[in-house]
Formats: structure tokens, sequence, C-alpha cells
């Protein structure tokens, strides 16, 4: 018998990774809340909006995804939430609301590394989604693997 592959993420999976954004929103926004982070500043309020946005774009992707099983529905939805993250992640960057305070002195860099490879990341993930769109809309199935 032929094993069977999808491209998609099992219905428990996406729900799972809708759970997992719900409770990172709450946890941000609610309890404890990012305040009690002792190294972000008063200017994560101004990133905070896009940071709110894509988790609340990955749950309903997640969401809508584990109903309607759809190749191309999945491809947007990814697009979408990915490039929400990309905004949230290039904000991070023009505020960058990090006070490391005396600890050791490499931490900004560290952070500013972990941005960019963010930033990257999130191109080539958009780029592959657009591509994963256009194969799903012109109904090319996914190679077995």
């Amino acid at each position: 018998m032929a094993e069977r592959t999808s491209i998609h993420p099992s219905r428990s999976g996406s729900v799972g990774s809708a759970v997992v954004n719900a409770l990172l929103l709450y946890g941000i926004n609610i309890w404890p809340g990012w305040q009690v982070l002792p190294f972000l500043t008063a200017d994560m309020a101004r990133v905070l909006d896009l940071i709110n946005a894509t988790l609340v774009a990955g749950i309903i992707v997640n969401v809508v995804c584990a109903v309607i099983r759809s190749r191309a529905l999945l491809a947007l939805g990814n697009l979408v939430a990915m490039g929400i993250g990309l905004a949230a992640v290039l904000r991070l960057w023009e505020f960058f609301p990090f006070d490391f305070g005396g600890s050791w002195s490499g931490w900004p860099v560290l952070v500013r590394v972990f941005l960019v490879l963010g930033i990257v990341g999130s191109i080539i993930g958009a780029v592959v989604e657009i591509i994963n769109l256009f194969r799903a809309l012109a109904g090319f199935s996914p190679r077995a693997r």
C-alpha cells in the first residue's frame, strides 16, 4: 500500500497551534502581562498591537484551516499571518523595546541577530507560501516524500 502524504497540518495540530497562540495572547496582555519582564521597556506598548495582530491572525488561520481543508486557503492564510509577523519584527527592530541593564553587554547584538533571522525567515517563508498558493490554484498536487 502506498504511503499517504499531506501538506496539511493535522486538524489537532491546527487546533493546538490556535490554542498556543491564544495562551500567548492571554499571557502577554492579561496575566501575567508583558510588564513583568524586567528587560522590556515602555516602548513595548508601541509594538504590542502588531504582536497581538500576529497572534490573532495565527488563531484565525489555524481554526479556519482545521475546518476547511484547502491548500490554497492554507497558503493564503500563512502568507497573511507571516506578513503581519514580519511587520511586528520590523517594528521590534525600529523601537527595540529591550533594556538589559548591567547584564552581559552582548544581549542587544544577539537580539538584533535574532530579529534579522526572523526578517529573513519571514521573507523566505512568504516566497514559499506564494509558490504554494500558485501551485494550489494551478491544481498541482504536492509531491509525495
